[in-house]
């Protein structure tokens, strides 16, 4: 049976950012971010948030700045993460390994994690291999997203031995044919497709632009950008982490825990009465708040 849902009040304990963005720092040490900030009508430091560039810029300035990277950059149009959700994802992953090593997070490249859908933005792996050194197998089904993955990895050298790249080329499979017979990962992470369709993705960005942005005749964008393949997915989010439960099946032995965001609420019954059903070992559910916003991830292990 899955445990209650531990409830987060707010970001990660260990999350570089619980009290939010130091714009002054953030625009001072990174230029490129500079002329998006702005003082709003409050007397506060901000920046456009239904401004594709803006967010770009400031997710760059981050990571250059809080990260120690040298270099980041994404493919055009894909999906520009916002790194505080994305940092608390990690140090939950921590937390649940620590559960099983008498409460000590370990560290290093002894753990290993595999990424579903890395991106050309890296971001699960940047945060790990940064925050705890762990070693990472990032996967794709987009090959421009790889390349600008690599291209990640080689300009920030320290990270070629902590990130490996591999390429899904059948789109009907997740870890069939990139999980190895030697293989062994301690966490599977992803953040899978939220949206059914193209027409379900683009009604929800023209309504979160409308509430973002005061100029009613501008047309919508997608502020944090997206790929087909990372917005929207046959069946939506319940369907693709359903094909994970089941393709997780078949790899007992290369995995530990396996993970998934879970953005809706109501797909957390399902998706529990499946394993459940298959007799999973464990099940975990841990929400995860910023600051209206709350997500959840669902873990399980055979």
């Amino acid at each position: 049976m899955a445990k209650n849902a531990k409830s987060a009040p707010k970001l990660h304990v260990r999350n570089k950012h619980q009290s939010g963005y130091d714009l002054k720092k953030l625009s001072s040490r990174y230029a490129g971010l500079k002329q998006h900030v702005f003082v709003n009508d409050f007397g506060k430091e901000t920046i456009d948030f239904s401004d594709p560039k803006a967010v770009f810029e400031l997710n760059k300035s981050i990571l250059l700045t809080d990260y120690k990277l040298k270099h980041w950059e994404i493919a055009k149009n894909s999906l520009c993460p916002a790194i505080p959700g994305r940092a608390d994802y990690v140090h939950y992953m921590a937390d649940l390994l620590a559960s099983e090593n008498n409460g000590e997070i370990p560290k290093g490249p002894k753990i290993n994690i595999l990424d579903i859908g890395t991106g050309s933005s890296l971001i699960y792996p940047l945060i790990g291999v940064q925050e705890y050194e762990w070693k990472f197998a990032g996967t794709e089904i987009d090959r421009t997203s790889i390349h600008h993955a690599e291209i990640n990895i080689n300009k920030n050298v320290w990270l070629k031995k902590q990130i490996d790249l591999r390429f899904q080329d059948d789109k009907n499979k997740i870890l069939a044919g990139i999980i190895y017979d030697n293989d062994k990962f301690d966490v599977v992470m992803g953040n899978p497709p939220y949206y059914g369709s193209r027409e379900e993705h683009w009604k929800s960005t023209t309504k979160k632009f409308d509430n973002l942005n005061k100029k009613k005749d501008a047309l919508p964008v997608q502020n944090f950008g997206g790929h087909a393949n990372e917005l929207w997915y046959e069946g939506g989010e319940k369907a693709f982490i359903s094909k994970l439960i089941y393709e997780s099946m078949e790899f007992k032995k290369n995995l530990n825990w396996i993970t998934s965001l879970v953005s809706s609420k109501d797909h957390l019954k399902p998706l529990i009465s499946i394993l459940e059903y298959h007799k999973a070992s464990k099940i975990e559910v841990i929400e995860m708040k910023q600051g209206q916003k709350t997500s959840r991830i669902l873990a399980w292990k055979w």
